[in-house]
């Protein structure tokens, strides 16, 4: 898959893109290094438990100081496999770029962290008696691309298909390809255990926070681009 990005303005370093992508990378080569009891600890300590989000047995001041609300954040760092990790950060190399240089940086910041914990969230309470932790950036790339159909809602993504012995490259609009990956997320989200442990209930939480997130903050990019 391709994204055309538009060439008309002068295009700055994706540096809050580049910057997100290196942290995932730097913490799973640490987990990856880790011995085994350490990053299950870690990944306890740090993924979004639901249990623990949702413990009503636990005093609420006790949940305060121990900022288990802060773990819907710093699960987006986090993955389990090769993957999981190149997978997120491909799809975030593509729709993140252009997306990142209409909003500007920090507000692309922001579309990540607060898109990828409302995404943590909703799993959290659709998974609400579970102890398994949910890591990954995949509700805030999820939010990436909801936001991506906000800002392009005319653009063309490229695909290269294999028609037969040969490769086509084919340009698609933008909702189209879109809407069907949304549909097999909400398809997923009922057939999902049969596919592995994925919370594909964070994807459709985190592709609305996107495009809702994108639509209100298009009247700041026109300001900003007019200046």
């Amino acid at each position: 898959m391709f994204v055309t990005v538009d060439r008309q303005r002068p295009s700055s370093l994706p540096w809050a893109t580049l910057t997100i992508l290196a942290v995932c990378v730097a913490l799973f080569l640490w987990l990856v290094l880790a011995p085994d009891t350490a990053r299950w600890q870690f990944l306890r300590q740090w993924g979004t438990v639901p249990t623990r989000l949702f413990d009503p047995n636990a005093p609420t001041l006790q949940q305060l100081v121990e900022l288990r609300w802060l773990r819907l954040f710093t699960a987006l760092f986090i993955h389990a496999g090769w993957l999981h990790l190149v997978g997120n950060l491909l799809v975030l190399v593509i729709f993140g770029v252009p997306a990142e240089r209409a909003l500007g940086p920090w507000r692309f910041l922001l579309l990540f962290l607060l898109g990828g914990a409302f995404a943590n969230l909703g799993a959290a309470l659709i998974l609400s008696s579970t102890s398994t932790p949910i890591v990954g950036s995949s509700g805030a790339v999820s939010a990436i691309i909801g936001a991506y159909l906000g800002l392009f809602p005319r653009a063309r993504l490229g695909l290269v298909l294999p028609l037969g012995m040969f490769l086509e490259f084919v340009r698609i609009p933008a909702p189209l390809l879109i809407g069907f990956w949304a549909l097999l997320q909400v398809a997923f989200t009922f057939v999902g255990p049969a596919f592995g442990p994925v919370a594909w209930s964070a994807h459709i939480a985190g592709f609305a926070a996107g495009l809702l997130f994108a639509l209100v903050s298009k009247p700041a990019i026109a300001r900003r681009l007019r200046s």
